[in-house]
């Protein structure tokens, strides 16, 4: 199938990788562009790092992310913990893929009280950090990137859009811009056509919302069920 990743950087290129040894054919084509904050690290002390994105880690300066040296660290999922263990961080926790999970997981190996630093990014919910405060777990956001979405609908879409088979969506934000961008080109009748394969029922919300039919929807939030979908 020819399919549309709309998700940012650096993400779009893998999963193109992906559906090209699966025998796909991939349209890697962002709509939103990820860029570092830049901010500095908070200053207070902290027992453990929280990462809902595996953008989170790439975005910070080398010098920030060898300060995470030592810290147990909880990972969403199997995406962000090989990125946590790619740049030599942990022990690492990998979570199931979902929010309430992730919490779960810190409860089960911290005491309440331990201080928590989430690295995310600015377009961020607000679990699982709001379930831990509840639990006494106190969590510093660190904001350290961005996703802008593009001006207009990239080249490659506009041409491809009437003759693809699919597209791929990964967040609920990349989703609703690749439906507005598609929209503002005259070419929203061909974006509705396609098979939509959403990552979770939260990234379906603004397809669905707009009359669009979803095509695919993994039980686990995790980018092989998504795939496995495509069969």
């Amino acid at each position: 199938m020819r399919l549309w990743v709309a998700r940012p950087e650096p993400g779009a290129s893998r999963t193109g990788r992906l559906l090209a040894e699966r025998g796909h054919e991939p349209l890697v084509a962002p709509v939103l562009a990820v860029r570092p904050t830049g901010e500095p690290l908070p200053g207070r002390p902290f027992d453990a790092v929280l990462l809902t994105s595996p953008q989170a880690l790439a975005a910070l300066a080398p010098a920030d992310r060898a300060g995470l040296a030592g810290r147990p660290v909880f990972a969403v999922g199997p995406r962000t913990a090989e990125e946590a263990a790619a740049h030599g961080l942990g022990p690492v926790h990998e979570g199931p893929g979902d929010a309430a999970g992730l919490a779960h997981a810190v409860r089960a190996r911290l005491a309440p009280g331990a201080c928590i630093l989430q690295i995310a990014g600015a377009d961020r919910k607000a679990e699982p950090a709001a379930s831990l405060e509840a639990a006494g777990f106190p969590v510093a956001v660190h904001v350290a990137y961005a996703a802008h979405p593009l001006a207009a609908l990239p080249a490659a879409a506009a041409r491809a859009l009437p003759d693809l088979d699919g597209a791929l969506h990964y967040s609920r934000r990349s989703a609703a811009t690749a439906l507005e961008l598609a929209r503002g080109a005259g070419l929203d009748g061909a974006f509705g056509r396609l098979r939509h394969y959403c990552l979770s029922d939260d990234v379906a919300v603004p397809l669905a919302a707009a009359g669009i039919v979803i095509h695919f929807v993994p039980a686990r939030p995790r980018e092989d069920d998504l795939l496995a979908g495509l069969r």
